[in-house]
């Protein structure tokens, strides 16, 4: 049983910064990629954020300069950084993981429950 437990989702006023964390427990061998995804009120999910293993990274266009990710190889964790919030980034944002269950398998994808962050103007 693997779960992904997200924190750090808040409201917030515009300029403003949260810090999400999300941590993997359970039986797992090795974690590939980590990313934050969201999803606004009538839109699809999107990615926000991804960072491999070896701690490669990329972004969406929309939040470069503005959102860090980082993770914790040795906790299982991976946090998102937001710096300078916009009313847009508002949705709930949810972690995603790429896990090993036992070597010499694939990974599979798994998703943490969501975290709400609400950025007002």
């Amino acid at each position: 049983q693997v779960q992904l437990v997200e924190s750090g989702g808040d409201l917030v006023q515009a300029g403003g910064s949260l810090r999400l964390s999300c941590a993997a427990s359970g039986s797992i061998f090795s974690i590939n990629a980590m990313g934050w995804y969201r999803q606004a009120p009538g839109k699809q999910r999107e990615l926000v954020a991804r960072i491999t293993r070896g701690g490669s990274t990329n972004y969406a266009d929309s939040v470069k300069g503005r959102f860090t990710i980082s993770r914790d190889n040795a906790k299982n964790t991976v946090y998102l950084q937001m710096n300078n919030l916009k009313p847009e980034n508002t949705a709930v944002y949810y972690c995603n993981a790429n896990i090993v269950l036992r070597i010499l398998r694939n990974g599979d994808d798994f998703w943490g429950q969501g975290t709400q962050v609400t950025v007002s103007s």
